[in-house]
């Protein structure tokens, strides 16, 4: 069976997400690949409608549980209806935000139990795992001071030390995967970190002649 590279980028708030997707998403087509640009919580009208919810300050207070479960209900029809065809039809995917993100929110920045996150990640996912994850880096507070400017959604709206445990999460999760998790700091031009990304993404075999 054919299948594509799963790329996702992954980050605190205001670190350069969705930017640093679409520049890599370019970059894999300037390279002759078909590309499939997907975010979350998000990709399909099921999925729109729950990143709604999810981040509306008018759900402040949401329980921490129903949080979860909703992101997990996003992703599961994500996956099924885009991400899994894309694939097999040998294409890229490029996602802005995937199951680590649930890891480090809900997990480490809730304070959920790890295993249970984990444990629903897989079954949300069918047990698909990226073949490589990005993680943007920059201090909370200076990445919330750039994604507030046209108001704060919920999660930018929590506690700088929710942000300060939702980075510890990221890096832990580095730390214990490191050869599918690559650590690209999130300073400096948008461009300087474009060219780090490529860079972390040109490690992958199957995309290393294309991007040299």
């Amino acid at each position: 069976m054919v299948r594509g590279v799963f790329i996702t980028i992954e980050g605190c708030e205001g670190t350069g997400k969705s930017t640093q997707a679409a520049l890599l998403a370019e970059t894999l087509r300037d390279a002759g690949l078909a590309v499939t640009e997907v975010r979350e919580p998000g990709g399909t009208p099921v999925s729109e409608a729950v990143r709604t919810v999810l981040l509306d300050r008018a759900n402040d207070g949401l329980d921490p549980r129903a949080e979860l479960l909703l992101y997990e209900a996003s992703r599961a029809e994500l996956v099924r209806r885009v991400i899994l065809p894309a694939l097999a039809s040998g294409g890229a995917v490029v996602c802005d935000r995937f199951f680590d993100s649930t890891t480090a929110y809900q997990g480490y920045g809730r304070g959920l139990p790890l295993d249970e996150v984990k444990r629903l990640n897989e079954f949300a996912t069918s047990g698909i795992v990226p073949d490589l994850t990005v993680v943007l880096d920059l201090d909370p507070a200076e990445g919330l001071s750039r994604a507030v400017g046209a108001g704060a959604d919920r999660l930018e709206a929590e506690e700088i030390d929710f942000h300060e445990r939702v980075r510890t999460g990221f890096l832990r999760i580095a730390e214990d995967e490191p050869e599918r998790v690559v650590v690209v700091p999130a300073t400096g031009s948008v461009a300087d970190v474009a060219q780090r990304v490529s860079a972390a993404a040109a490690r992958l075999p199957v995309l290393t002649a294309v991007l040299h």
